[in-house]
């Protein structure tokens, strides 16, 4: 049972869009994806300063956001609130781009937010770095379960049930990148990948020899070796 004792009298408030609740919410099954949505809504109606967006470094350093979200790897449930939201619309991010240093910035899918990105991409707003617009098109994003069959071979009832898991828990760019890690190295099996994607999950996307070999072979060929992209289908 909670030990929440109720609101009280005198509070602030933070302004929801009414259209979230009437176009957006219903369609929302991802809890990470919900919290990770109505903590951006938050954060930033609450931030002073112009433009107003939040950096992905915050939402990692803010302990009441990881907090909330319960499981074993909060960094991955945030990312894959963050690619969520971003594929449905909510959210808009941005890479910003210094020397060999960058950044991912998000902001609210609304009027200012969209001016912001306009001003930054024409020059017009100016962070000390190159801005690239960031934009899902999960659509054309195979599935996990496509993935498994056109890579390592059929699926069975067991590993369709960590595969489901696997996709809740991971961004779709990870589980992607993770599949191009074990074709390369002629590691074309479930266990081997899983093994990727925990890890990154543990010590960041891009830590150790791993994400160093991937990221120099992504530069060169653009995919991993070997790599078949399949077509989404339906499950």
């Amino acid at each position: 049972m909670s030990d929440f004792p109720g609101f009280p009298q005198k509070m602030s408030f933070t302004p929801i869009p009414n259209m979230f609740f009437s176009e957006l919410m219903p369609h929302i099954e991802d809890i990470s994806e919900l919290k990770v949505t109505l903590h951006l809504f938050w954060t930033l109606y609450h931030r002073r300063g112009y433009p107003r967006f939040i950096t992905l470094g915050e939402l990692l350093a803010d302990a009441t956001l990881i907090s909330s979200l319960k499981g074993e790897h909060p960094e991955a449930m945030l990312r894959h609130g963050l690619e969520l939201a971003i594929s449905r619309g909510t959210l808009l991010h941005l890479k910003l781009e210094r020397d060999e240093e960058g950044d991912d910035l998000y902001l609210i899918n609304n009027n200012e937010g969209r001016g912001i990105v306009a001003k930054l991409e024409s020059g017009e707003l100016k962070l000390g770095g190159v801005i690239r617009r960031e934009r899902a098109s999960p659509d054309e994003r195979p599935n996990i379960f496509a993935l498994y069959e056109q890579n390592i071979g059929l699926l069975t009832p067991l590993i369709a049930e960590e595969l489901k898991e696997a996709e809740r828990l991971y961004p779709a760019p990870w589980i992607e990148d993770a599949f191009r890690e074990a074709v390369r190295h002629n590691k074309r099996s479930w266990r081997y990948i899983s093994t990727i994607l925990q890890r990154w999950a543990v010590e960041g996307r891009s830590y150790g020899e791993l994400g160093r070999d991937f990221k120099a072979h992504a530069a060169a060929t653009g995919r991993g070796e070997g790599y078949r992209y399949p077509r989404r289908r339906s499950r």
